[in-house]
């Protein structure tokens, strides 16, 4: 007892206990933490993947990015950091790789030159250079558990400033625009959020988690599929500014009328 009294006491057993805390509280944290989608990473890559998207690299890619990713100045940025989401989202919408300068990249299915083997692979290869966002795994995709309505709710507070209330997009600053997002792929609008395309800002798990991103694109498939539609025209389901605009116009015209007919009568 006494021997076990002196060690009690030993500057080593304080140490122990310390590292023993913050080994419980770290394991502790990391399991509370959101589950968050490991999808598509260079963790999961074989030596041929990343030699198949190294070279499909280097031919269509690094005349912009330059030979090791590291950006190119004003032709192109840096991909450290992009992640196999950004890569996947930029190259298997048509955006990448970009067929003429111009002010944003345009979303393009008919433009894409990669098979989706390729494509993968050239994601895991610039992952494999400094890791980010992973290509989401399809329980986060499946809009049949996503809920329509917190979708709804998160949409309306994050994106529909620049997507519009009713997801069909919207103009920006500078000759940019938030393009719509009817018709997208579910991988698609996830990828977006957790990559902050162009001018729009990244949405992280901490921001936005995967079961609301999953409401989310459940929300706008119900816009797509004409859940909100309650007959009648659908003015071009711009939202709130085509329904004003249509209202002041019809409104304008009516007082003219109106005006026209009065004075008319009164002559």
């Amino acid at each position: 007892m006494r021997s076990l009294a002196a060690r009690r006491r030993s500057p080593l057993a304080l140490l122990v206990l310390i590292v023993l805390a913050l080994s419980f509280t770290g394991t502790a944290y990391a399991a509370m933490q959101a589950n968050v989608p490991p999808g598509t990473s260079s963790e999961e890559a074989t030596e041929e993947q990343l030699e198949e998207g190294r070279q499909l690299f280097l031919g269509n890619c690094a005349s912009c990015h330059g030979a090791n990713a590291q950006g190119n100045g004003e032709a192109g940025p840096s991909l450290h950091g992009v992640g196999a989401a950004s890569v996947d989202f930029q190259v298997a919408t048509g955006r990448m790789p970009l067929p003429s300068p111009d002010v944003q990249a345009e979303r393009n299915i008919s433009q894409v030159q990669f098979s989706d083997e390729e494509i993968t692979a050239l994601a895991v290869y610039i992952d494999s250079l400094a890791p980010g966002p992973d290509v989401p795994e399809e329980q986060w995709l499946d809009a049949s558990e996503g809920d329509p309505s917190n979708g709804g709710a998160v949409y309306r507070t994050n994106c529909a400033m620049c997507h519009n209330s009713s997801g069909t997009g919207g103009a920006l600053t500078r000759g940019k625009y938030a393009p719509t997002l009817m018709g997208v792929d579910e991988q698609h609008i996830y990828e977006a959020m957790v990559t902050g395309p162009q001018s729009m800002p990244v949405f992280n798990d901490q921001n936005i988690t995967p079961e609301e991103k999953r409401d989310v694109i459940a929300f706008l498939k119900s816009v797509e599929e004409g859940a909100n539609d309650q007959g009648g025209h659908t003015l071009g389901s711009l939202g709130p500014a085509g329904d004003a605009l249509f209202a002041w116009t019809i409104g304008i015209l009516a007082f003219i009328g109106a005006a026209v007919w009065l004075g008319r009568k009164a002559a």
